[in-house]
């Protein structure tokens, strides 16, 4: 019996039976639910044939416009994910009063509510800005490609690894029970010594080396390979707050890194770096991780003010109001991001001095972002607004944006942080910034550039359906928290005592049902819209036809984006060429070298995510071999003299020759 016990161990580490959720009703039915979709979609996509099209043609693909568009649907799969979780609290918060513990055992709400917030910043924000930068930045700048298109791929399938990772803590173990920034001593192995927080660092770590080298890649792709004529104050502003973003990615996301080795060395060596012992403190990991956080809000909602820029301008048919003064209000955001991290924790007894420089340093970060709102605003301003979704989308913005704007620069003042920061008025300003800030900048940017992407507008109809849900269930959803939040009620609570709070949990879990709606609708948007999309196709130009380079290339573009290399003279290149009489010239085309798709990427990100498995159940065998596979298919790789090929004299195709035949009516 000792010899089996030891050969199991050996196998499978701390994984035994009893680690599988078998005894938790609601997560076996959810596996039962998920494992009946997992296997329809497999067998619809065999019998259908597909996964030899996948395979080449998605899968291992190395062209930028296809791994942004996976990333997003990465980023929708799991916002369903990280929704569901949101729901599943707010009914429990609806049902926890009158002696009630609500349906959730405090062990399962824990977890939820980490993996909420984990979920939606890493695996939800990060690949919906990132997919959007991805497919739009090399357009708009004139490129055929990102500098490195392998590591495009590569970085694309770590980020799915690490979120492979995180969803099969779902299934087999637990996920942390921390928080989604997993603060010590709470982290450490003695108060959190299962695989929870395991599963929390090494997801992270596989996703994080994904998005360092994607922030590498665009940085060098928009400082080498713009067009030529587009210096970089002719660069589209979407560009400049791609440009500002990947440059806050490498600077953070090695800091985040490196904080979670700390952790982590804590917790498999017994190392004290933020124990409250033997030399080691929990505030390090604070500073640290915040040091990280705070930009990474800069990094989610630049992307999406650069969206703005482009929507605003393109139907108001003005250019936009003070171009430079948006690139220094984006380059003021990037810099000053990096000063203001410590107003995350006033409360924990860093001085008045210190608290001081910070509180001021948050209220000045608030001055580029309000002169961003008045040039939107003045952009309008006589403009001739055609109120289509992607608009609407902004409108909605800036008026939600404000208002949490204002919270911050309330919390920013440090005797009003003391009152209100452990209460839920910090959860609904949290919520008033991401989601009035960076989800409608995606939706935005989805409406916007869908046309560009796939040759076919979205259906309108659903679009709104969706639109007025999420605006009346967010308002719905997250004032009650503010009202809570200014009468003490405390954040991170799963039961409560007060039964007059009730009826504000009830306003705000039907705010979440309408905005369970509006996602509803956003399904139904996409499917309708691809189930329509002859009607909704339209051969003689983009539905939008936005002032920037990217609407230069037909729709969707080719697989090179661009036959002849576009030269830019002004800021607003495609208006400028069009003003100017451009037409597409029909003739001389050459050979065009693109890079040729690989499977290495996708192999790679595969082994890491056994590698994590390995580390978070000790299975060092497995980890011993994937380690050294991991290098082996680098080296493999390296040698691989086949990546490029070259596509033939291109010629015109049907919908290049219909867009410049009305282009040249046009003009």
């Amino acid at each position: 019996m000792e010899q089996h016990a030891i050969e199991s161990t050996f196998l499978f580490g701390r994984l035994t039976l009893e680690k599988l959720p078998l005894h938790v009703p609601i997560v076996l039915g959810t596996f039962i639910v998920v494992a009946i979709i997992g296997l329809a979609i497999l067998v619809a996509i065999t019998y259908f044939k597909l996964w030899g099209y996948l395979w080449r043609e998605w899968l291992t693909s190395v062209d930028h416009k296809r791994i942004g568009i996976m990333y997003m649907i990465l980023g929708l799969i799991m916002f369903l994910r990280g929704f569901a979780d949101a729901v599943m609290m707010r009914l429990q918060q609806v049902w926890a009063f009158n002696g009630s513990e609500g349906y959730l055992p405090a062990e399962h709400y824990d977890q939820i509510f980490t993996a909420h917030g984990t979920i939606m910043i890493f695996f939800v924000a990060m690949p919906f800005v990132t997919g959007l930068m991805n497919f739009v930045v090399p357009l708009q700048i004139g490129a055929r490609d990102v500098s490195f298109p392998f590591l495009n791929n590569f970085s694309f399938w770590m980020t799915v690894g690490g979120a492979i990772l995180v969803m099969i803590s779902l299934f087999v173990g637990e996920f942390a029970r921390t928080g989604w920034l997993a603060f010590p001593p709470l982290s450490g192995v003695v108060a959190s010594p299962d695989e929870g927080v395991d599963y929390y660092i090494w997801g992270l770590q596989v996703a994080g080396i994904g998005t360092t080298l994607s922030g590498i890649n665009l940085v060098v792709t928009i400082l080498k390979m713009r067009c030529p004529g587009m210096i970089l104050m002719r660069m589209p502003v979407f560009t400049w707050t791609a440009l500002c973003t990947n440059v806050l990615i490498v600077a953070t996301f090695p800091v985040l890194t490196a904080t979670l080795v700390l952790l982590s060395l804590d917790r498999y060596l017994g190392m004290n770096f933020f124990t409250n012992e033997l030399g080691g403190n929990p505030m390090l990991y604070i500073n640290l991780i915040w040091i990280w956080g705070h930009p990474e809000v800069y990094i989610l909602v630049l992307p999406c003010f650069g969206i703005y820029s482009e929507v605003v301008s393109t139907f108001c048919g003005k250019r936009l109001f003070g171009y430079n003064s948006m690139v220094y209000a984006t380059i003021c955001i990037t810099i000053l991001s990096y000063l203001v991290w410590l107003h995350h924790f006033f409360t924990m007894g860093s001085g008045a001095s210190v608290n001081s420089f910070f509180g001021i340093a948050t209220m000045i970060i608030s001055i580029p972002t309000g002169a961003k709102i008045f040039n939107w605003l003045f952009t309008m301003y006589k403009g001739r607004i055609r109120y289509e979704l992607p608009m609407m989308w902004s409108l909605a913005f800036m008026l939600t944006f404000v208002i949490g704007g204002m919270t911050g620069v309330m919390l920013a003042v440090p005797p009003a942080d003391f009152i209100v920061h452990n209460s839920l008025f910090l959860v609904a300003h949290f919520h008033n910034v991401i989601i009035g800030g960076v989800v409608y900048g995606i939706f935005a940017g989805i409406n916007y550039w869908w046309p560009k992407a796939f040759g076919f507008r979205m259906n309108q109809f659903w679009g709104y359906v969706s639109f007025w849900c999420w605006v009346v269930g967010f308002w719905l959803a997250f004032m009650p928290l503010y009202v809570m939040g200014l009468m003490g009620v405390t954040r991170r609570l799963r039961v409560f005592d007060d039964p007059s709070l009730q009826i504000w949990f009830v306003i705000a879990g039907l705010g979440a049902a309408v905005i369970a709606v509006g996602i509803l609708a956003l399904i139904l948007q996409i499917l309708t819209s691809i189930r329509d999309r002859e009607k909704l196709r339209d051969l003689t130009g983009d539905p939008w036809d936005g002032r920037t380079l990217e609407w230069a290339t037909s729709s969707p573009p080719p697989a090179y984006n661009f036959a002849f290399t576009p030269v830019v003279h002004e800021i607003d290149a495609w208006q400028d060429m069009k003003e100017h009489g451009y037409k597409r010239p029909l003739t001389g085309f050459k050979p065009i070298h693109m890079p040729k798709n690989t499977g290495a990427g996708i192999i790679l990100a595969g082994i890491s995510v056994a590698l994590g498995f390995a580390l978070v159940w000790h299975i060092w065998w497995l980890a011993a071999l994937s380690f050294p596979a991991i290098i082996a298919t680098v080296i493999w790789h390296s040698f691989d003299y086949e990546r490029d090929f070259y596509i033939p004299e291109t010629t015109i195709t049907e919908t290049e020759e219909a867009r410049t035949k009305a282009l040249s009516n046009a003009v």
